[in-house]
């Protein structure tokens, strides 16, 4: 599959088992392999937590082969 980022936008990151947003693609890092430029996983911060604990920042990992369907408005992912 071949995606531009900007076409990733500000689309809602989904997981497809449980229906919970995980988050927002603005708000999400992308891990990226160097010697390829391909995407290795998407890291989501956190929602759940209102401050982080001793400076640290805590995210959810998704591997780049867990998701499953990019649409208009939305990532779906299987986590």
């Amino acid at each position: 599959m071949t995606i531009m980022l900007s076409q990733l936008g500000g689309k809602e990151i989904i997981n497809l088992n449980n229906g919970e947003r995980l988050g927002i693609i603005a708000d999400t890092d992308i891990v990226v392999d160097k010697k390829t430029g391909k995407i290795l996983k998407l890291l989501v911060p956190e929602r759940k937590l209102q401050f982080k604990l001793f400076g640290e920042n805590i995210d959810i990992e998704i591997p780049w082969d867990a998701v499953r369907k990019i649409g208009n408005d939305m990532i779906i992912v299987e986590l």
